[in-house]
């Protein structure tokens, strides 16, 4: 891979975006975007609400910006950072989702070209059959799964944000895919899970 076309890290960014603003600040807010609502997605996927993880998203970013003034850079990468403020966000937005009335869609001025109902519920079949297996995994498991697989988080990210070493998040991260595997294999063609 060439030098030139590495990306910045999310921390030289918010370096940059704490001394100048601007192009580093929209940099860095996209790519906070980017890994905010991947992980919304991930933790708020069974309440299929694609809306409030939009909105989770959002409100990260405006979390992160607005905390850039004061963030204290101690070393750890600002994924963790991010981390931390989005973890909040989504069990605020589990809440609510528990607790409130599901909002109503506008209805469309045309007609929807995405996918249809049928590829939409095979999908929605497959990401919950997957998502009930990863529930089954020990609470620490699953976070390193989330973090990992769907927000994209390297090892050493991820051990900054949950407090780990890196070869313990390697380990944990092993001991959950094999148990996937077991399970998923245990459910057979079916789908359904054995007990």
């Amino acid at each position: 891979m060439d030098t030139m076309d590495a990306q910045p890290t999310l921390r030289d960014l918010a370096a940059v975006a704490r001394r100048d603003g601007g192009d580093a600040a929209e940099a860095l807010l996209a790519r906070v975007r980017q890994l905010a609502l991947r992980y919304a997605r991930a933790r708020l996927g069974r309440f299929g609400a694609e809306d409030v993880a939009q909105d989770v998203a959002q409100e990260v970013c405006m979390a992160v910006h607005t905390g850039l003034r004061t963030f204290d850079d101690r070393g750890l990468p600002f994924e963790a950072f991010v981390y931390s403020i989005a973890a909040r966000k989504v069990v605020d937005a589990q809440r609510q989702l528990i607790r409130g009335p599901e909002s109503v869609a506008e209805l469309p001025d045309g007609a929807d070209a995405t996918a249809g109902p049928e590829q939409l519920a095979v999908v929605r079949d497959e990401a919950s059959r997957a998502m009930a297996l990863i529930r089954t995994l020990p609470t620490q498991q699953q976070e390193i799964l989330t973090l990992r697989v769907a927000v994209g988080m390297s090892t050493d990210e991820t051990a900054a944000a949950l407090g780990m070493t890196a070869g313990a998040i390697r380990v944990a991260q092993h001991r959950a895919l094999t148990r996937l595997r077991g399970l998923l294999a245990a459910a057979g063609p079916a789908g359904g899970v054995a007990s």
